[in-house]
């Protein structure tokens, strides 16, 4: 089988170890990154670095894009040095980034008026699952696009979920992040409770993570909240603007959604505190500033 031409656009946290495993699987790679020295671990590698993004579609068959927010889609996709001024009628575009479902179809309108397919396939699983290959991908559009595009999802992650038209597979990750920062705050109250009770919250830990409480949330970043443990695996500031995005699209259908309002609110404290650079993790530096301890020492 002759793999396909991918084209990787975002270097980033999560971008750059997914080019990676594309690229230990054999695919021929082209990659872009607005900051050009995040692109020199991967072209000496073996990827070919591009100037531009028309650069990285015109040598592409299947163009990747990673990117942080609904701008920036736009303008990687659709801007003066864009993909769509480089990509010919057959190019599929795989926009992996998590962003509006509006700016999205929005943006498949455009690229279908030059015959160019897109797939929106936002992923979870953070940084490891990145390094991994164990994402979960949540895939929206065309699904002859979405059976052509298999085999580059399975380098990729381990759950891909076809989830319909265009733009589901958006609506499917903002689902996914209403539910993980309200995790992320049931953790941190749970642990702040506990610390102000008395209790050794290693210990709590310990005992929670064995029972009904247990969770993703709670296994991975509870131990990162005991230890001060900060580092980013996903920013608080890429998880205030997928909540965002949560409440824009919950508007739009008129229904509410008070906890997520209420967690966005809690994340503004931490940015106040000027941890908005900071892993999700750094949430329970908010509970800590209202409470007026830490949960250790």
């Amino acid at each position: 089988m002759v793999l396909r031409r991918v084209g990787f656009i975002g270097l980033g946290i999560m971008g750059k170890p997914m080019a990676l495993n594309l690229l230990k699987a054999g695919y021929p790679l082209t990659v872009w990154n607005r900051t050009r020295s995040k692109m020199d671990d991967l072209i000496t590698m073996g990827a070919y670095g591009a100037s531009s993004p028309k650069e990285v579609a015109e040598k592409s068959d299947v163009v990747i894009t990673m990117v942080t927010d609904s701008p920036d889609v736009e303008d990687v996709l659709l801007g003066p040095n864009g993909v769509i001024h480089g990509g010919k009628p057959g190019l599929i575009v795989i926009d992996m980034s998590t962003i509006s479902p509006l700016v999205t179809r929005r943006i498949s309108g455009e690229l279908a008026k030059r015959g160019i397919k897109m797939l929106d396939a936002p992923v979870s699983g953070g940084e490891r699952g990145a390094r991994e290959a164990t994402l979960s991908i949540m895939v929206g559009g065309p699904g002859d696009a979405f059976e052509e595009c298999l085999p580059i999802f399975e380098c990729l992650g381990k759950k891909i979920t076809y989830m319909g038209p265009t733009g589901m597979g958006q609506t499917a990750k903002l689902c996914n992040q209403v539910i993980c920062a309200l995790n992320i705050q049931a953790v941190c109250e749970g642990l702040m409770l506990g610390a102000m009770a008395g209790l050794d919250v290693k210990r709590l830990l310990e005992a929670v993570s064995a029972g009904a409480a247990s969770s993703w949330m709670l296994l991975n970043l509870g131990p990162k909240m005991v230890e001060r443990d900060f580092k980013p695996g996903f920013k608080i500031r890429h998880q205030q603007k997928d909540l965002r995005l949560a409440l824009e699209l919950a508007a739009e259908l008129k229904i509410p959604l008070p906890g997520t309002a209420l967690v966005q609110q809690m994340l503004r404290i931490v940015e106040a505190e000027g941890l908005g650079e900071e892993g999700t993790q750094a949430a329970i530096a908010a509970m800590e500033k209202m409470a007026g301890r830490k949960i250790t020492g």
